[in-house]
C-alpha cells in the first residue's frame, strides 16, 4: 500500500494518474467514473459537517468513539438500534491523514475483495457508493474520514463496506426467487460469532447502512430470547451441579417456542402498516443473572421488512457425538442433547449466513476483559476480572467443541453461496487465510 501523505482536499490532482495505473485494465468509462468519483471524496467533508449533529441529538456529550466512550442507542427512536454501549474496538493512536488516491488502492487490497469476487473494475464501478457508505460510517461514529487512522480505515474499508455489499447481493438475490407482485419476506441474515468480537458492531452499522439506503431493516439477538428468570431457575434446578447451566447462555436456557413465534411473525411483516415489537432481555435485572425485559420497553418495528440481521455467539452450532463432546467436558452431554432442538428454532429461518471465525477461542476472555475495563472507566458497573473469568469459563467448552465442525462445514443447512466465512486477528480485524 502506498504511504500514507498529508493532502488539503484541494490536492486531489494526483488521482487521475494513480487510478488509471490502477485500473488499467477497465474500460475508460469506468476509469473516468472511478476518478471523477474519488475526486468528489475530497469535498465529502463538507457533507460530514453539515449533517454529523442530526444522529447524535440524544448522545450527550458527542465524543469520539475512539475515547472509548459510550454511545447510547435510543431504542424509542425507531432508529432500528440496540439499546447499550458500544465501545471502541480500534487502537487508539495519533490521527494520520491518508492522502485521496491511496484510498482506492487500500479498498482493492483487503482480504475480503477476492473472497467475494470483487475485481478492480467492480470496485471502480461502484466506487461512489463505497465512499457514500464510508462518508456515513464517519457520521455515524463521529470520525471524520479525511483523518482515519489505518485500523479505522482497515474497519470500514476492509470490513464493514465488504459486508454491506456481500449482504446487498444476497438481498437481491432472494428477491429475484419471487415473481412480480410476490410479497417478498424479508432475508434473515445469521450472524455467528464468539463474544467479544465485535459482532453487534457490525451488526449495529450494518444496520445503519441499510436504513439510510432505503432498506427497512430490523436487528435480533439470541440473547433477546433467554429463559425468564423463573425459567432460568427452574433450569438450575433440574440440572444441579452443572456450571453450563447455572446461568444464561449454553444451549437449554432459551425459550425456543418464544423465538419460532418471533422469527415467524418477522417473516410475514410484508406489507406497509403491519407492526411487531421485537422482544429485548435486561441483562442488569436481578443481580446480572437477568431477566426478559418488560414489554412496555420492546421496539416497534414497520413493514415491510427487507432484512433481519439475527446474532448470536452460537448461531450455526451442531449437535456431535456424545464422546466427542464428553471429551471436551462432562458438562456438555445434557448441553450436546439440548442443541438437537435449535435448527428449527433459530437455524432453518437463516438463509444467508456470516460466521466470524477466531484463531483462539481465548481471545474471548481478553476482549471480554476490555469491554468490561472500559465499562467500569466509563463509570457504568462491570464485572471485576475474577467473575469475568468466571463468566468466559462456561462458555468455553462450547467454542471448543462446536467451533472446528462450524469453520470446516458451515451451519446445518447452510449453502456456500449463501455463506461468508471471514477470519479476523486479535485486532477484530478481517485476515487473509481462509
Amino acid at each position: 500500500m502506498a504511504a500514507f501523505t498529508t493532502h488539503t482536499p484541494c490536492q486531489a490532482t494526483p488521482l487521475h494518474h494513480n487510478i488509471k495505473i490502477l485500473t488499467q485494465n477497465a474500460n475508460t468509462k469506468t476509469v473516468h467514473k472511478a476518478t471523477s468519483s474519488l475526486h468528489h471524496y475530497s469535498s465529502i467533508s463538507s457533507l460530514f459537517s453539515q449533517t454529523k449533529s442530526t444522529l447524535f441529538s440524544n448522545s450527550g456529550s458527542g465524543s469520539s468513539w475512539l475515547q472509548h466512550n459510550p454511545l447510547h442507542h435510543d431504542a424509542s427512536s425507531g432508529s432500528g438500534s440496540r439499546q447499550g454501549p458500544i465501545y471502541s474496538v480500534f487502537r487508539t493512536k495519533p490521527a494520520e491523514v491518508a492522502s485521496v488516491e491511496d484510498l482506492f488502492e487500500f479498498i482493492c487490497s483487503g482480504p475480503l475483495v477476492d473472497k467475494m469476487g470483487l475485481t478492480q473494475e467492480k470496485v471502480a464501478e461502484s466506487i461512489d457508493k463505497w465512499l457514500f457508505y464510508g462518508s456515513k460510517l464517519c457520521r455515524l461514529f463521529q470520525l471524520d474520514e479525511l483523518y482515519l487512522t489505518t485500523p479505522q480505515k482497515a474497519r470500514f474499508y476492509h470490513y464493514y463496506i465488504p459486508v454491506f455489499v456481500w449482504c446487498e447481493d444476497q438481498i437481491s438475490q432472494h428477491a429475484s426467487k419471487f415473481k412480480d407482485g410476490e410479497e417478498i419476506p424479508p432475508l434473515v441474515i445469521g450472524f455467528s460469532a464468539p463474544q467479544g468480537c465485535g459482532k453487534t458492531t457490525l451488526v449495529f452499522a450494518l444496520d445503519y447502512l441499510f436504513r439510510i439506503t432505503g432498506r427497512n431493516s430490523a436487528t435480533l439477538s439470541i440473547d433477546d430470547f433467554y429463559l425468564t428468570a423463573g425459567g432460568q431457575a427452574e433450569l438450575r434446578e433440574q440440572n444441579p451441579g452443572n456450571t453450563l447451566l447455572e446461568l444464561r447462555g449454553n444451549a437449554g436456557s432459551h425459550d425456543l417456542p418464544f423465538s419460532v413465534e418471533t422469527l415467524t411473525a418477522l417473516s410475514k411483516l410484508t406489507k406497509e402498516g403491519m407492526k411487531m415489537k421485537l422482544p429485548r432481555y435486561d441483562k442488569s435485572a436481578y443481580s446480572g443473572r437477568g431477566d426478559r425485559a418488560d414489554s412496555s420497553t420492546w421496539q416497534e418495528v414497520e413493514g415491510p421488512l427487507t432484512v433481519v440481521l439475527y446474532e448470536g455467539w452460537m448461531l450455526g452450532f451442531k449437535p456431535l457425538a456424545n464422546e466427542v463432546v464428553k471429551a471436551v467436558d462432562p458438562q456438555l452431554e445434557i448441553v450436546n442433547k439440548n442443541l438437537g432442538a435449535y435448527y428449527d428454532a433459530w437455524d432453518k429461518f437463516i438463509k444467508a449466513w456470516i460466521v466470524i471465525k477466531i484463531q483462539d477461542p481465548s481471545c474471548v476472555y481478553q476482549w471480554r476483559l476490555q469491554a468490561e475495563i472500559a465499562m467500569r472507566q466509563a463509570g457504568k458497573p462491570g464485572m471485576s476480572d475474577e467473575e469475568v473469568k468466571d463468566f468466559v469459563s462456561r462458555y468455553l467448552p462450547a467454542y471448543k467443541a462446536y467451533l472446528p465442525t462450524l469453520y470446516s462445514e458451515g451451519p446445518n443447512g447452510s449453502h456456500p453461496n449463501h455463506l461468508l466465512l471471514i477470519e479476523i486477528d486479535e485486532a477484530r480485524n478481517p485476515i487473509l487465510g481462509i
